[in-house]
């Protein structure tokens, strides 16, 4: 039963989420929120924060570590495997579909209009994304005082992090590196 649960869950999500790995997220959040409500509580808003990090930091598409690791920590070896396979088998079968019939639409203006309008729903499934990832980062919603709702080591680290791959233009890796080194260093 877990496994079938999986498999709709992150079959919806890559049906769905137009714009690559973050925008899983807004999917991910709303399994969390039904999580939240049972005894085993397997998934949180903390964890996809910690899951991300994870998964930004391993090689491959971010949506299918995602997956994988969300099915993992669900029902094991098999649930990552279905919750990867579940995730990308609506691309392959998009893709498939698309490329048998391009030729046949391949002038038609109502072809054109429809990817230009999946554009900004990608932009805009990413920057949720994106917003969500930055307060699960630097805000503590359960501190007791104002002062203590904003993790203060991890804006800090988050603002020179910004900073220097603004400027240098580094390998993602370096800046992982970097971040990982900090983490340890500030006790985060």
């Amino acid at each position: 039963m877990k496994l079938l649960f999986l498999f709709v869950h992150f079959f919806k999500i890559g049906l769905f989420s137009i714009g690559g790995g973050y925008a899983t997220l807004p999917f991910l959040y709303e399994m969390a929120d039904k999580a939240e409500g049972t005894s085993d509580k397997w998934l949180s808003a903390e964890k996809i924060g910690d899951m991300l990090a994870a998964a930004q930091s391993l090689p491959g598409a971010i949506g299918v570590n995602l997956s994988a690791y969300t099915g993992f920590r669900y029902a094991g070896i098999p649930g990552g495997f279905i919750a990867a396979l579940s995730l990308i088998s609506p691309s392959i079968i998009i893709i498939i579909i698309i490329a048998r019939l391009l030729n046949a639409f391949k002038e038609s203006k109502t072809a054109a209009s429809l990817f230009a309008g999946f554009r900004p729903a990608g932009a805009g499934l990413l920057s949720a994304a994106a917003l969500s990832a930055l307060a699960i980062s630097l805000y503590n919603p359960a501190a007791e005082t104002w002062t203590a709702m904003l993790r203060w080591k991890e804006c800090i680290l988050f603002a020179a992090l910004f900073f220097l791959v603004y400027k240098f233009k580094k390998h993602p890796v370096v800046y992982i590196a970097i971040a990982g080194a900090a983490g340890v260093v500030l006790g985060l």
